[in-house]
């Protein structure tokens, strides 16, 4: 009975709801976050060389790097943002503006100490050193000064052969798997139809969402100012008028008289 009744309802909604709007509700694709990484604890880096002060976390698998005061992941064609290197995460829509200065070959080079043909006598930087110092690192360009991040006999590449080499590095990133899937992914988002509410019900919201002006309220006049006859209130203006300029009011005068 509870199998007839359940395969009767299922009908129902099939002739009830249209196909296309039934497509249209399992089209969407969700953003899920990259799982969380654990550390023993926190985690030691590294300064990459040519880069505007890049550091990266070595040893791992993952690609979790530090950069201008925040922590970046690459996860499966997409990028995560976070203040802290192991949760938080936050999905960003951009590739960052860093990544394209980063050798892809750093992690051989970091193994055999070795970068472009010259020893890489690198520093590990503790994490707690990190979050003291980066601004000021930054800011007085401590690496580049300090033997050129470690790199013995290296002078940093011309700006022109930089340029070419960031280049290069974004076409083999939009070449990458990972990242084409999600390029289509995030098509086919855009391509969904977004729900628009009836005008009615957005002018009905509107309306709410605009505050109320209260209109000043007219001063009353006193009860018995009100009450009495012009020429009452005239004669009590020039009495108060007369007493102020020091001249008797005129029912006196006559009364001397």
């Amino acid at each position: 009975m509870k199998k007839l009744l359940f395969g009767t309802i299922l009908l129902a909604l099939a002739i009830a709801v249209p196909i296309p709007a039934m497509a249209g509700v399992n089209i969407s694709i969700g953003i899920s976050l990259p799982p969380p990484i654990v550390f023993q604890a926190p985690p030691d880096v590294i300064v990459l060389p040519d880069t505007p002060d890049v550091y990266v976390v070595p040893g791992i698998d993952i690609d979790l790097f530090f950069w201008n005061g925040s922590w970046w992941r690459l996860w499966e064609g997409r990028w995560y943002r976070s203040h802290y290197y192991d949760r938080g995460w936050a999905y960003y829509n951009y590739v960052p503006r860093f990544y394209f200065d980063v050798d892809p070959g750093w992690r051989r080079y970091y193994r055999d100490h070795d970068w472009d043909g010259h020893r890489w006598n690198y520093e590990r930087v503790p994490y707690s050193r990190l979050r003291q110092n980066w601004r000021k690192w930054h800011n007085d360009r401590h690496w580049e000064r300090q033997g050129y991040w470690g790199v013995q006999g290296y002078r940093p590449r011309p700006q022109q052969q930089r340029l070419e080499l960031r280049h290069q590095r974004q076409q083999q990133y939009q070449q990458r798997p990972e990242v084409q899937r999600h390029q289509q992914q995030m098509r086919e988002r855009q391509r969904q139809p977004q729900v628009r509410q009836p005008k009615g019900q957005q002018q009905r919201q509107y309306q709410q969402r605009q505050p109320q002006v209260r209109q000043p309220q007219k001063q009353q006049q006193p009860q018995q100012q009100r009450s009495q006859p012009r020429g009452q209130q005239q004669h009590q203006k020039e009495s108060q008028h007369q007493k102020s300029q020091g001249q008797p009011e005129r029912g006196d005068a006559e009364h001397r008289r």
